[in-house]
């Protein structure tokens, strides 16, 4: 921690080798398991049965899959939820099978395999058809979502900075849907929203540094652009700190008080936040140096240049 100009600066830069360590590891361990084990998607995209009971008492998960698996119930996926007490269980679709009557056959077998009274909390169903409809949209949805931030932010910056921010986006997603992948939690609508979502907050905060990159570049002379670079970033880090601080205070609140039904969206969102914040520090920055940024990147060309460049 320095003084430059006056103010208190944190050498953010001399860190940024360190910190692509860090994203390159991150980056490769989620593409590696996307490949490996893609996503657990849940019935909002594989179509099928969402069946959720309660009990007295602490459920015995593996004894339950018995019971379903010896009533032609062989792919049921059986989990506890929220807490030992709730069980979530997740039925594919078939032919064999009657939406009428499935969760009494489910309830009755629960009830022949154990003496407690057991709650039947709700039951969804989700056509495959619609399933792989929903996933093809959403996948739709979040590409021209990132085409749109592609035109903005190249109209909005020059090159340099405009792929910076880009690769920003990226990171975040990447990292953010690879958390899903590793840990295997349900990937669901609304954790697609919690991932759009994250688009737009990282965006934001990216643009609002690199606002004060340019700025910052065009008001000061004879100082290296990791200087620059870090004055910039410390005279908006709190404005940074406290817009994702804030922000988290909420999401943490709706992950642990929430309720089960949006856990995904919250833990996404937090994920989100967290990689957002450091990649508008490390990453976008980090890439303008790569890029060997200068001061005439940022320069503004008059109209009487633009007169005697003409042949």
């Amino acid at each position: 921690m320095q003084l430059l100009h006056g103010k208190m600066n944190i050498d953010f830069m001399s860190k940024r080798k360190i910190a692509l360590a860090a994203s390159l590891l991150l980056i490769v361990l989620s593409i590696a398991s996307l490949a490996k084990n893609g996503l657990n998607f849940g019935i909002d995209f594989t179509g099928g049965y969402l069946i959720e009971v309660g009990y007295p008492n602490d459920a015995d998960i593996e004894s339950i899959r018995n019971a379903l698996a010896s009533n032609n119930f062989k792919d049921a996926q059986v989990q506890n939820f929220g807490t030992s007490k709730d069980v979530l269980i997740r039925i594919a679709p078939s032919s064999d099978t009657n939406k009428a009557t499935i969760s009494d056959k489910v309830l009755a077998t629960l009830k022949q395999d154990s003496d407690q009274k057991i709650e039947m909390r709700r039951v969804e169903y989700v056509g495959p058809q619609v399933g792989a409809e929903l996933r093809d949209q959403g996948g739709m949805a979040m590409l021209v979502a990132l085409f749109f931030i592609l035109v903005y932010v190249s109209l909005r910056f020059q090159f340099k900075s405009a792929v910076s921010s880009i690769l920003a986006l990226i990171h975040d997603v990447i990292i953010t849907v690879g958390f899903f992948s590793i840990f295997q939690l349900d990937f669901d609508l609304s954790v697609l929203a919690a991932v759009l979502a994250i688009i737009g907050y990282s965006l934001n905060d990216t643009v609002v540094v690199l606002d004060r990159i340019r700025e910052t570049f065009r008001n000061v002379r004879k100082t290296e652009p990791a200087d620059i670079i870090n004055l910039s970033i410390n005279q908006t880090l709190s404005r940074t700190l406290m817009t994702s601080f804030t922000t988290l205070i909420v999401v943490l609140a709706l992950f642990f008080i929430g309720g089960e039904v949006i856990h995904g969206f919250a833990a996404a969102l937090i994920i989100g936040i967290v990689v957002g914040t450091y990649s508008s520090v490390y990453v976008a920055s980090s890439a303008l140096l790569t890029m060997d940024i200068k001061k005439q990147d940022f320069l503004v060309q008059s109209k009487e240049e633009i007169i005697d460049d003409r042949p």
